[in-house]
């Protein structure tokens, strides 16, 4: 399997993403983190790809065509695809 790396799209004060990143790092699961409100460029991307709350997660693989990303705070989401990513760190 391929190692995954985990961006977190998020703003300040919004509690899903707090929420997002306690569960990461309680699991010590490495992500990068993109605060939208910091950045329009990285705010349009998101956008672009259908999505208006946030956080948005995505991990990839390194290819477009199998990322997963999703908006909210998806335990069940978090717990499948991210356990994997300790491999890569």
């Amino acid at each position: 399997m391929k190692p995954r790396t985990i961006t977190l799209y998020s703003k300040p004060n919004c509690q899903p993403c707090k929420a997002t990143k306690r569960w990461l790092d309680k699991r010590n699961i490495p992500y990068t983190e993109v605060d939208i409100s910091a950045s329009p460029a990285d705010l349009e991307a998101i956008q672009s790809l259908g999505f208006q709350e946030v956080p948005v997660v995505i991990v990839s693989t390194g290819d477009p065509e199998t990322d997963l990303m999703w908006s909210g705070l998806v335990v069940a989401n978090l717990e499948k695809y991210t356990h994997s990513t300790k491999a890569a760190a």
